[in-house]
């Protein structure tokens, strides 16, 4: 039997591609194994949101071609996407494939002639309208599922090269949506995660959907008992929408609401479609319908030209809203975005120092909203066990709870009293 690794770098919809190709492998009789393991054949879905990602991704091409130089070793994702002609020069490498065309892969693997040298097949992915059927028919050892519900986006932020990656915005069919849904629950899981390279843009492709009632169909699936979705913008945030959330059950108490900053002057050169009042907004009405709802964002620090008071307004306006984490990242210049060619790039040091200011605010934000929960009694879907009678699972605001308890909780719902809360974890007594 043929043994075949697919792997991914980078986020969610990577992996989510990445666990789909592996299937497809599988179908066709092969054995599938780790990436640090020997193969016949090697997946890597690439990143390229920073260069650091492009590097990342060569040095595992060189990594697996040495674990079995006779290995067929096939590069896909957004890296091979917007440079095929850089990662055909990367020693190992026999086909690049992109972010189209991956339901095709087994075919292409073994239909390559090791004598023809290296393989282009990325066509371009900015005529692409079509969203791509690739899904998972089955997940191991999860409580939690993704489900990829939609590709590509047109927003074009000036830091960002995944709009060239990933092309323009299509979304995958409500009733494709829906079967791998039912399929999830019929499998035991009980909670989804609708995902996406631009998941608030799922439906504004089609007259037929949108976010909110393919959200909507999703509650009604018998079995699922939590519903999550990947980053959406303020600008999603209606009072329609945040009434729906509430009026959905099923549906998290947590947003991933993107911020970037909280700098006026640098959202607009980010080519962000928002200002802080528009973000101030939409944070007050999910507050207003969801009294429990955790708030997490990503802040780039050290965008080219931030001075040190767009930076100060942007770290007051991050402890005005009051979040339960932030991501904080310094920016990296992307080679092919607008705001990589700039002359008024920030040294290393700045960034650092400014991240690090960041951080120290987010782990006070996140404490003291963890705090909040001492005494009080939640609700944990438990995932694992991580030691003897003790397991670890999250609430629906995403909180990671440990509970001890001498039944078996892999998977199971259960009411936990907290007793604590220490670096970023709750701890509690599991209701009997």
């Amino acid at each position: 039997m043929k043994k075949a690794a697919s792997f991914a770098l980078g986020c969610k919809v990577n992996q989510y591609e990445s666990e789909a190709i592996a299937e497809l492998f599988q179908e066709k009789g092969y054995e599938i194994v780790g990436i640090d393991e020997e193969a016949d054949v090697y997946v890597i879905n690439t990143c390229t949101v920073t260069n650091f990602g492009d590097k990342k991704s060569r040095q595992l091409i060189r990594k697996v071609k040495r674990q079995n130089e006779n290995a067929i070793v096939a590069v896909v994702g957004c890296y091979a996407q917007t440079a095929p002609q850089e990662l055909m020069k990367v020693e190992g490498v026999n086909l690049v494939i992109g972010t189209k065309d991956r339901a095709q892969i087994v075919e292409m693997v073994e239909s390559y002639d090791t004598s023809k040298g290296v393989e282009n097949h990325v066509s371009d992915i900015m005529k692409e309208r079509v969203f791509e059927p690739l899904s998972i028919q089955k997940l191991a050892n999860r409580t939690r599922a993704y489900l990829k519900i939609q590709d590509g986006c047109s927003q074009y932020c000036s830091y960002c090269i995944i709009p060239y990656a990933r092309g323009p915005i299509r979304s995958r069919e409500p009733e494709e949506v829906l079967a791998e849904v039912k399929r999830l629950a019929d499998n035991g899981f009980k909670e989804v995660v609708l995902t996406g390279i631009h998941v608030a843009s799922y439906g504004k492709d089609r007259r037929d959907t949108s976010l909110l009632e393919i959200l909507k169909q999703v509650h009604e699936v018998e079995g699922i008992e939590r519903i999550r979705f990947s980053s959406i913008e303020p600008n999603v945030v209606t009072e329609e929408f945040a009434q729906a959330m509430a009026e959905l059950p099923k549906v998290c108490d947590h947003f991933h609401l993107s911020l970037q900053s909280g700098c006026d002057k640098t959202l607009k050169e980010m080519n962000r479609k928002y200002d802080t009042e528009k973000y101030r907004q939409a944070a007050a009405t999910l507050r207003k319908y969801l009294p429990e709802v955790a708030l997490t964002t990503d802040i780039i620090v050290g965008f080219p030209g931030e001075t040190e008071e767009d930076f100060q307004a942007s770290y007051d306006f991050a402890k005005e809203i009051g979040f339960a984490k932030i991501h904080v990242f310094p920016y990296s210049p992307k080679r092919g975005t607008p705001a990589a060619a700039r002359k008024d790039q920030l040294l290393n040091a700045v960034k650092s120092e400014r991240s690090h200011k960041l951080i120290e605010l987010s782990d006070k934000m996140a404490d003291d909203f963890l705090q909040a929960y001492v005494g009080k009694d939640v609700e944990v879907l438990y995932e694992r066990a991580v030691e003897d009678g003790v397991y670890e699972g999250h609430t629906t605001n995403y909180i990671k709870v440990r509970g001890r308890s001498e039944k078996d909780l892999t998977n199971q719902i259960c009411k936990t009293k907290i007793l604590k809360a220490e670096k970023e974890e709750l701890f509690g007594e599991v209701d009997a």
